[in-house]
């Protein structure tokens, strides 16, 4: 997927995880330094998790490197495959440690997410990912991965998404609503919540689907829906409060 034009960083605002590769090839499960075990994340399609008690804002980077917001302090270790960075302000004081940090993300890695008490922002990051917070709204724009998995998840708060690319897309809350466009027609579509309404776009020329809808109380609508569908392609879409509708764009 081809994404927007990327500013060039700053170096005053930011502090670069990348240094010359070297020592960070072990696989053991120890820490690493920082810049080794971001170059070798970036540079091999490694796993990434990371990790905060707060929000976090996911944006593009420039080059092949995972970069971090200088206000917040990273933490890296690796198990095998798996980087994972830890983010805090166990060092800084509360009113310089901000509630939605930047990590910025090259094209191409696997990102796994976990937020708590604030949400998750992406914005142009052409990755596989997997985001979830706890207390907050994810938000997702021009995002994604041509036939990569693309999971969307928090308990309170909504998951409102555009512009989506991914080959199996899954989306839930409990309390809040669900609305996602699709830029390219996932194979396969999940989408739940509890209390709100599901709303699913996909492009105009997508295949169908054979979509199963639910609500206790609401309308369900479709235009993608057809019984002779390829019967792996599957939309499954329910909540109990609140409407919902599969629609073409």
């Amino acid at each position: 997927m081809k994404l927007m034009s990327r500013r060039h960083l700053m170096p005053t605002t930011l502090l670069l995880l990348a240094l010359p590769f070297a020592g960070a090839c072990d696989g053991g499960g120890s820490g690493a330094p920082r810049g080794d075990s971001a170059l070798r994340a970036a540079a091999s399609g490694d796993e990434v998790l990371i990790s905060t008690d707060n929000g976090l804002r996911l944006r593009p980077a420039d080059g092949d490197h995972i970069t971090v917001d200088d206000r917040i302090d990273g933490h890296w270790s690796h198990h095998g495959d798996r980087w994972t960075l830890d983010l805090d302000c166990a060092d800084r004081d509360d009113q310089s440690c901000p509630r939605m940090p930047y990590v910025k993300i090259p094209d191409g890695a696997k990102i796994t997410v976990t937020a708590r008490n604030a949400g998750i922002d992406v914005v142009d990051v052409a990755a596989a990912l997997d985001v979830t917070t706890v207390n907050g709204d994810v938000t997702v724009t021009h995002s994604g991965r041509e036939h990569a998995p693309l999971r969307l998840v928090t308990r309170n708060g909504s998951v409102r998404a555009t512009a989506l690319q991914a080959g199996r897309l899954h989306a839930s809350t409990v309390n809040g609503d669900v609305v996602m466009q699709c830029a390219a027609a996932p194979s396969g579509v999940t989408a739940r919540t509890v209390n709100g309404s599901v709303d699913v776009t996909v492009p105009r020329d997508a295949p169908a689907y054979r979509v199963t809808m639910s609500t206790d109380n609401g309308r369900t609508a479709t235009d993608v829906d057809a019984p002779d569908a390829d019967r792996n392609r599957l939309m499954t879409l329910s909540t109990t409060n609140g409407d919902v509708t599969a629609r073409r764009d």
